[in-house]
Order: C-alpha cells, then structure tokens, then sequence
C-alpha cells in the first residue's frame, strides 16, 4: 500500500534564487521538529535568475524536493493549477518563495484541515508590511469581494493557504483566478472555509513582482468568478432575466405611445419625434441582444465537455 506524505508544500516562485536556501530550510526545520511526513514542490514559473539551479541543488541534498520548470512565465494560477496536479499529501500548504510567509504556521493550519476539519484555510496577514498604496486597495478590494461572494475572508489573496487534499484535486485554476480560490472552493462544493491570522514577514530579497495594475484585473476577475460560479451553467437564467426587463419595459413604452397616439392624443406629435420612442426601441433591442447571448451560452454549455462534471462525496 502507497503511504502518501502529511503534507504537501507547493511553492510558486519566479526569480527567486536568493530566498530559496532559506526558506527550504525554514520548513525543514519546521517539519523535522513536528515530525511531519512532507514533499516541497517547487514551481518554476519561467525565472530568469539562478532559480533552477538552486531546486536542482536542493534536490541533491533533500529527497523531499520536487520540482517542476516552465518554459516560459505563464502566471501564478498555471503555477498551482500544475503543483496541485503533482501533489500527494493529504493536506496541501501554499506559500509564496520570497519568505514573506512563514513556515512556522503551518502546523497551525494543518491541526485547522486535520482536526477541525475545515475544507480549506486561508491565512490573514492583519498586520502587514507593505506600503499604503497597497495595503488600501486590498481592504477595499477585500471588502467589496466579501460582498459579493459572502465568504467571510479578510485576506482572500493570501499567499499562505492550507487544503485538504479532495479540494485541490477537484478545482481548475486558470487566468489569474488564483486570487478566487476559495470562492473556486465553495462553488465546487466545498463550503467549510476558514482563516487564521498569520504574520506578515518584510520582504528580503528581491522586489515585489505585483503592479498596481493587478487591482483593476482583479476586480474584473472578480465579476467573472462570482458570474461564472452563480450562473457558468445557466447562462439563461442571466441573460434571460435581464432580458425581459428590458424588453417588457421596452415593450410597454411602446404600447404606452400607440395608445397614445391612436386614442388620446391623435393630432399629436408623430410617435418617431418623441424622445420616448427611442427609448423604447433600445430597451427592446436591448433585451433581444441579452436573449440571444443567454441562447448562444446555453449552445456552448451544452457542447461543454464539463457540462455535466458534478463532485461526488460518497457512495454505496
């Protein structure tokens, strides 16, 4: 019988060669004095310093170190989407390479997996040593995606996160939808999601590889996310709806002038020199063009080679 690790580490990581040493032997100084059974993935996501080399040198010296190089970089979400295809632990931890996540919470979330039987478990850095122009926009973006997802997380995009194993082997990530994990989580139907408040180290090595520009994308994949998860396989429940406000509203303006024209009113203004004729003609127009996309989406979920990928939890 195959005896898998306790624990999978999957760390990230692009051009990152001077923090990799240590923070290798920060978490093998935390697993040995834990006693947990552990493998490091490291995924190189197409540095261009000396990352490599030094996975390829750790592995040498430490036969718990996999790692995994792409060709070219292709973003943090391809990243995990590869090392949680590779893990093999019963419980997966993910932390950035640059050492701002500490090692030593990890036995912390994983007594959270283990014994409290959370699904998954995402760290808060309440306390963070990052400048105001960053620590602003992440509470507000924080804030706003609280609402519109209705998981509780103060620090949905922490870097420090803790999975049972089912959840990493049954979500997809792609784009940069590593910001939604949790929300990814819940709607595949893992619902038990809870944080824990983790410290936030001062970055030592190396520059932050994040814009500002990552703010306007992840409110963007924010609305995708939260669309694709409420209604990724009823478009026309959507579009429909919306449809046919548009359209009855349009459809009444538009009885409203005849009526008007024929009844009340026939030595008016002809109905086409009237403002609300317009108006009425675009909130029709409107709802057919959301009629057609909800028709055209439900075409392309049915020709979905995922249309019917359901998660069953048990069976006798």
């Amino acid at each position: 019988m195959v005896k898998y690790p306790q624990i999978s580490i999957v760390v990230p990581l692009l051009d990152e060669a001077e923090s990799l040493p240590e923070l290798h032997s920060w978490i093998v100084r935390t697993m040995e004095q834990h006693k947990f059974t552990y493998e490091i993935l490291f995924i190189d996501d197409g540095s261009k310093d000396r990352s490599w080399d030094v996975i390829e040198s750790l592995r040498t010296s430490d036969p718990n170190v996999r790692g995994i190089k792409f060709m070219r970089n292709y973003g943090k979400s391809a990243a995990l989407h590869v090392g949680f295809a590779a893990t093999k632990g019963d419980v997966v931890i993910t932390m950035d390479a640059d050492l701002q996540d500490s090692p030593d919470e990890i036995p912390g979330l994983y007594r959270m997996i283990t014994e409290e039987k959370f699904d998954l478990v995402s760290g808060w850095k309440k306390k963070r040593h990052d400048p105001i122009t960053k620590t602003i926009p992440t509470k507000i973006y924080n804030g706003v995606n609280r609402m519109f997802s209705g998981i509780k997380l103060h620090d949905m995009n922490c870097g420090l996160k803790a999975y049972r194993r089912e959840v990493v082997k049954s979500i997809e990530i792609f784009g940069e939808m590593h910001r939604y994990i949790p929300v990814i989580a819940k709607a595949a139907g893992f619902p038990k999601i809870g944080e824990k408040v983790v410290q936030h180290q001062e970055r030592k090595f190396g520059r932050s590889k994040f814009g500002l520009n990552r703010f306007m994308n992840g409110f963007l994949d924010m609305l995708t996310i939260n669309f694709i998860t409420r209604s990724g396989k009823k478009p026309m429940h959507f579009f429909g709806l919306f449809g046919m406000i548009f359209f009855f509203i349009g459809f009444c303006f538009s009885t409203w002038l005849i009526i008007d024209k024929l009844l009340i009113n026939p030595e008016g203004r002809l109905i086409a020199d009237r403002p609300d004729f317009y108006f009425a003609l675009v909130a029709m127009m409107i709802g057919v063009q959301l009629f057609l996309a909800g028709f055209i989406g439900e075409l392309i979920i049915r020709n979905s080679s995922t249309r019917n990928n359901y998660l069953i939890e048990k069976e006798i």
